[in-house]
């Protein structure tokens, strides 16, 4: 029996969607929610709904009663996500699961001056709990995922413009709906014990070449500016952007012109069976007519 955890997020939601469409029975999935509302979706489709928290202790212990796989999706609460991670861990071990799957994140720099390091710390720190807790392991080291770019991009990107501070490093950036397919084929597979994949997309694209792509897809001209982060911050601070969406645009600018998302190898196309979805068709996709 396979638990998902975060079941109605994006990268939960779409892991059970790929387990079922790969023919694995509804009868041996369950789902971790905290609110069964939010999950009728999951219910119609045969899925047993579990209702836990993260950072409720208790009610992970029983809701892994019975489960020999549980794939933790990491938190989404920056500040509490290592306390909760821990918990899920402890709990896993406790309830006797024999597997545990952990969607971390791609990176060159584990230290505190990682320019994301505001959101790299608990992925270590769990990482680490992981692999001390003598449970059987696999970790999925995310890169920056390719649905993300719109958001960084703005909503006026097809007529201000690309304005960020990435520099010309770029990344492989990849596809959520891609990165959970290929954990649904991992978590339906034999032989990836105390395994690290790398999920990354095969060619390293710039924000350059990415501008370049969304002028051949839109017929318009699509200029990357790449400013100070001063200039960046300052400019952002006066469209009125929120401060801590200003630091997390900012901190991943930084994280992409310093290479932090560049990969020479992936695992991502051996998961899958075939090649990733690329930045240009995810572009296509978003942007074209």
């Amino acid at each position: 029996m396979i638990l998902v955890t975060g079941a109605t997020g994006n990268l939960g939601a779409s892991t059970i969607n790929y387990l079922l469409n790969k023919g694995y029975s509804s009868a041996n999935i369950v789902a971790l929610v905290r609110d069964e509302e939010k999950a009728a979706d999951l219910k119609n489709k045969g899925i047993t709904l579990r209702i836990g928290d993260y950072s409720n202790y208790e009610s992970l212990i029983a809701a892994f009663n019975g489960v020999e796989k549980v794939l933790l999706v990491s938190g989404t609460d920056v500040v509490q996500r290592g306390n909760q991670h821990e918990n899920v861990v402890n709990a896993a071990k406790d309830a006797g699961v024999k597997h545990i799957f952990y969607t971390s994140f791609e990176r060159k720099n584990d230290t505190e001056t990682s320019p994301i390091a505001f959101l790299g710390k608990s992925h270590i720190e769990t990482e680490k709990l992981i692999k001390e807790s003598g449970l059987t392991y696999t970790i999925f080291k995310n890169n920056l995922y390719l649905d993300a770019l719109p958001m960084f991009f703005g909503e006026q990107v097809l007529t201000t413009g690309i304005f960020l501070p990435a520099g010309d490093k770029g990344g492989a950036f990849a596809l959520r709906n891609d990165m959970a397919e290929a954990i649904a084929n991992v978590l339906t597979s034999e032989g990836h014990d105390n395994t690290e994949y790398s999920l990354s997309n095969t060619e390293n694209v710039t924000v350059q070449e990415l501008a370049q792509d969304l002028t051949e897809i839109t017929d318009k001209e699509i200029n990357y500016v790449s400013p100070s982060q001063e200039v960046y911050v300052e400019a952002l601070t006066q469209a009125g952007v929120p401060a801590e969406y200003i630091a997390m645009f900012s901190g991943f600018a930084e994280a992409i012109k310093q290479g932090e998302f560049v990969a020479e190898t992936t695992d991502l196309e051996n998961l899958l069976g075939r090649k990733p979805t690329t930045a240009k068709e995810f572009l296509e996709q978003v942007y074209g007519s």
